[in-house]
């Protein structure tokens, strides 16, 4: 959704379109790491990933992802004044619930309380999870990509070496073992981070071809 959304609104860089995409699995490691929220290694539980997300309301459910939405857009607007940026932010934002629910068997609450938990379970497919996840990716590369042009060669190669990063990690995340603890998950959680500062990189060396076109 990062790398797609700078076909729409050029304005924000791609760091912060990641920060927006991934915001509640940034929060949630904190959470974790805390003891606010749970998770529990289950081989099986689908057929696409190991993990029990028991309990995580403050950073997942469909309440708290709006209020995030909102929160973030806000926090945008105010820092940059931009009004149309500010709403693609809080959509990319709410955005990771949506693509959740499909993916997530039904562990999403809907609210704090987590009476009612909903997913639709793609994640129970395989074959299906894979071929959809790397359609979506393959598309939003070619967005962005298409949107943006180099200005130096910085600009080529981290852009690249960041679409070759993620592949890899998610052919390790799909063929490696289960982790081997909660702890363990936060932690390797906060190093998303890095692809945060990454975006930026790739972004301070590219320019819109949107931007460029409107002002001519």
């Amino acid at each position: 959704m990062g790398l797609a959304a700078k076909k729409t609104t050029p304005t924000p860089s791609l760091g912060t379109y990641f920060l927006a995409a991934q915001f509640l699995d940034l929060l949630w490691p904190f959470f974790l790491l805390a003891g606010i929220e749970t998770v529990a290694i289950d081989p099986g539980n689908t057929a696409f990933t190991p993990l029990d997300f028991t309990s995580y309301p403050y950073s997942h459910s469909l309440l708290a992802a709006i209020l995030w939405a909102v929160l973030f857009g806000c926090i945008y607007y105010v820092v940059k004044r931009h009004s149309t940026s500010a709403v693609w932010l809080g959509l990319i934002v709410l955005s990771h619930w949506v693509l959740d629910f499909i993916t997530h068997r039904p562990d999403l609450p809907l609210g704090f309380n987590e009476q009612t938990k909903v997913g639709l379970g793609l994640w129970n497919q395989r074959g299906l999870t894979i071929v959809v996840e790397l359609l979506l990716f393959s598309i939003s590369a070619y967005l962005y990509i298409n949107s943006t042009q180099p200005i130096n060669k910085s600009g080529r190669y981290t852009l690249w070496g960041l679409l070759l990063f993620l592949l890899l990690i998610y052919i390790m995340n799909t063929l490696g073992d289960p982790p081997p603890n909660a702890e363990a998950i936060g932690y390797v959680g906060l190093a998303q981070w890095l692809l945060i500062a990454w975006g930026y990189w790739v972004d301070h060396n590219r320019r819109s071809t949107i931007a460029v076109s409107a002002h001519k």
